[in-house]
């Protein structure tokens, strides 16, 4: 299945996102990758719901480029509505597309930090348990403190695609049950 992988920052594109799908959905997927900001694919403005709109212009981008699905990623940044905007998205039927439309509550970062031991696997450092990832002012800043505070020399997007290759599965849906446990199903949907 030729899919239409969009997230928004180096962190998912850099292989954590797609390694995720591919765990999630162990199909034939052939990927392509793409930013959410590209300044070519916006939102129509004026009033009325930015995210659905946004998420409804890439499923036609999708569409019009010839992929059969479309995966979608954005970081909740505290802005619940895009949840509720996102979750209208991958129910509308006006645009025919297979979709796993996804929102990180707060971060993409969040995710990274649900499973303690894949942490000290990959950051070769002893982490104990974190704090609910979800309720976290700011998963990136912990995330990167980890990291600092690990003898692990990897860029932080390095380290977040090993994360997506070693973490639990099972504990990613328990610990992120907002964001990732939604968006988990809907990639199973695919």
């Amino acid at each position: 299945m030729k899919v239409l992988l969009v997230s928004e920052g180096e962190h998912e594109q850099a292989g954590a996102l797609q390694t995720l799908v591919s765990r999630l959905s162990p199909g034939n997927f052939e990927f392509e990758s793409d930013r959410v900001s590209r300044d070519d694919i916006h939102a129509y403005h004026g009033k009325g719901p930015g995210y659905f709109k946004r998420a409804v212009r890439w499923l036609g981008e999708a569409r019009k480029r010839g992929f059969e699905a479309l995966i979608l990623v954005i970081d909740e940044d505290g802005r619940t509505e895009r949840t509720t905007e996102f979750e209208q998205a991958q129910k509308y039927e006006k645009v025919e597309m297979r979709r796993a439309l996804g929102v990180a509550i707060r971060t993409f970062d969040a995710w990274m930090l649900a499973d303690e031991q894949a942490l000290t696997s990959v950051l070769g450092s002893p982490i104990p348990p974190q704090p609910k990832p979800e309720r976290l002012t700011d998963p990136k800043r912990e995330c990167r403190r980890l990291h600092d505070d690990s003898q692990n020399q990897m860029a932080l997007r390095e380290i977040y695609a090993c994360l997506a290759q070693v973490a639990d599965i099972g504990i990613l849906e328990a610990r992120c049950p907002k964001g990732f446990a939604p968006f988990a199903a809907r990639v199973r949907a695919l």
